[in-house]
């Protein structure tokens, strides 16, 4: 049957034809796409999380690992659809307005992904209303959003009063992450949860939509 062992490694390894292999062998013998995806690849992105948490792997490894993970993905894809595997849930992503960085941002959606979140990554640069806008059209579970400059961190306290005033507030837990962000400035606009490090803000996101 499926070594689901090899493929967590061949994907923590960044091997992403391997991957790409060894999961179209596992569809060939029968296996679900569920249990490939589950006991195979998002395995093996919990295991780099939890690497990258404790700093024993950097920002290059992640991506690499990540992009075996979409390398998988996209083999599975139909077969998750055809048999009707949910996600975990939505999330709508993007740096706030005024903000350009996105690697943060990139990992952090790499992670969600990891951990079987449908994520709407609306780049770099994203308006309170596009963040909400978004949020009502994919019927999403969480806004997450990120903000590298202490000058653009405020826009996150826009998204928060935008989605007040929609009065929709109550339907997304919002999410708040980036350099310069905190516990506390998160308590202070009414976000409803922060996280230090992408690993961490997958597993938070986990905790959010099982609550």
């Amino acid at each position: 049957m499926a070594d689901f062992d090899a493929i967590s490694e061949a994907l923590q390894r960044g091997k992403a034809n391997d991957v790409k292999e060894m999961v179209q062998a596992a569809i060939d013998e029968g296996v679900a796409a569920r249990e490939i995806l589950e006991q195979g690849m998002m395995a093996g992105m919990d295991i780099i999380g939890a690497k990258f948490k404790a700093n024993e792997i950097y920002v290059p490894e992640v991506l690499i690992a990540a992009r075996a993970m979409s390398a998988g993905i996209e083999i599975l894809r139909p077969l998750l659809v055809s048999q009707d595997v949910k996600p975990r849930g939505t999330i709508v992503i993007g740096t706030v307005k005024g903000d350009l960085h996105d690697i943060g941002k990139n990992l952090v959606r790499m992670m969600m992904e990891g951990k079987g979140f449908n994520v709407v990554d609306l780049g770099t640069d994203v308006s309170a209303d596009a963040f909400v806008d978004s949020a009502e059209e994919n019927g999403a579970d969480i806004i997450c959003c990120s903000a590298l400059l202490t000058t653009t961190m405020t826009e996150m306290k826009t998204v928060v009063d935008q989605a007040t005033e929609k009065g929709v507030r109550d339907k997304y837990k919002i999410m708040v992450g980036g350099a310069p962000v905190t516990q506390q400035f998160c308590e202070t606009i009414g976000a409803d949860a922060y996280t230090p490090d992408a690993a961490s803000a997958a597993e938070k996101a986990v905790e959010l939509v099982s609550a």
